[in-house]
Formats: structure tokens, sequence, C-alpha cells
């Protein structure tokens, strides 16, 4: 996985075909932006439709719905009140602010008395989420990962698995590449204009050429 910016931009080998895949779950809507103006800095030295940008791995309206199958399959049938503290690495404001929205949803959605948010790196971290659950009469608690990253372990405390196994995540990626692989073929659009506001990242960058342009790869961006 590489980073937007000089990480991506050190990536790009002359010749290949790219497709990059912005690596976001819905929290960081920036990173499609950024991913888009890095490659267009670089597309300017190369053949049209050498440098492709994918629609972002996932939206938060997904993130959502991983969460809630996640849920279904962690907690089981059983007595008392459970609660679900989703968990992800502190990213600021913004991303932070989703994700408690994102726990609203979850909540709203599915059969469980409580879920409630915890950032590594921030506030509430985990075990104040934790204490917190307790607080509000969960005899269950159980730690849900709502990032790439595993939830942490905590005695006394279940954890979930993670929301998208190795199997399911390449397949996402190749849903993304060939979408873009599709767009590219069809609209001629690469999927570098920048994009209008409120729009996430742009497509209509398209150079009205369809080529061959030998060996495609795949950049995960995130």
């Amino acid at each position: 996985m590489r980073a937007a910016g000089r990480d991506l931009h050190s990536a790009l080998r002359p010749g290949d075909r790219l497709v990059a895949v912005p690596m976001t779950l819905g929290r960081d809507p920036d990173l499609p932006v950024v991913t888009a103006q890095t490659l267009r800095w670089a597309d300017r030295e190369r053949a049209p439709g050498d440098l492709l940008l994918a629609g972002p791995l996932g939206t938060a309206e997904h993130l959502v719905g991983w969460i809630r199958g996640e849920v279904t399959r962690t907690l089981l049938d059983g007595p008392g009140e459970r609660a679900v503290l989703l968990v992800a690495p502190a990213a600021g404001p913004e991303p932070d602010a989703e994700l408690f929205r994102v726990a609203r949803l979850v909540w709203q959605y599915t059969p469980v008395r409580w879920v409630e948010v915890a950032l590594t790196g921030g506030e509430p971290d985990v075990d104040e989420g934790v204490e917190r659950c307790r607080r509000l009469g969960a005899d269950d608690v159980v730690l849900v990962p709502a990032s790439f990253v595993p939830a942490p372990r905590r005695d006394g405390v279940r954890t979930a698995g993670p929301l998208l196994g190795p199997a399911s995540l390449a397949a996402l990626v190749r849903a993304r590449v060939a979408e873009a692989e599709r767009r590219w073929s069809g609209d001629g659009d690469d999927g570098l204009a920048p994009a209008a506001p409120g729009h996430g990242h742009g497509h209509g960058h398209g150079h009205g050429h369809e080529q061959d342009h030998g060996h495609l790869r795949e950049i995960h961006v995130g």
C-alpha cells in the first residue's frame, strides 16, 4: 500500500500501465482527491490511459454494511445486554465525526442495544469506550474494527475479526480496477479530472484515446 503524494509518485515506473485504488473505507474523502492530484502531475509525461484512477475501495455506506455484517456474525443469541464498540485510529475532527455518524447508522439498523466509538490514539480511547459501555449496563462488549487496523485485545472483552478478509479485499480491489478499465475503454475517462465540490474524486479527464500500453499494475493508495 502506498501513501498518496511523494510515496505514490516514486512507485510510478515508466512503461507501466497503472490503476490506483484509493484504499479508503469512507472516512477520508480527501484521499481520492490527493491521489488524483499526484497522478495528474505524473500523467503529463505519459501516454493517454497509462495512469487510471479507480473509485475508492469503499464509502461510508459500505462501511456501515460491513460493520453490520460483522456484528451479525459476532453477536450470537444469548442472555444479557450487548454493546458494540467501533474501533479505528484517530484521523482528525471530520473523519472522527464521520465514525460517530457511522455508529449511529449501525445502531439504527442492527438489533443491539448500544453502538459506541473508540479511537486509538485519540479520545475516547479503547479503555474509556469499554468502561462507558459497562456503565451503560452492557453485560457483553464486542470490539469491532472500523478500519483496516485490527481491533486491540482487552481482557474480558470480545474482539471481532477484520471487516474484510484477504479474499474479499482482493475481490473488491479487482472490481474497482475493472470498473476503471471499463470507464477508460468505453468513455476515454481516466478518472483524473479535478473533483467538483462535494462530488468525491472526479472523472472526465479522458484523452479520447484507446490504446494498449503493456503491463497493467495495481497500486493501493492509503
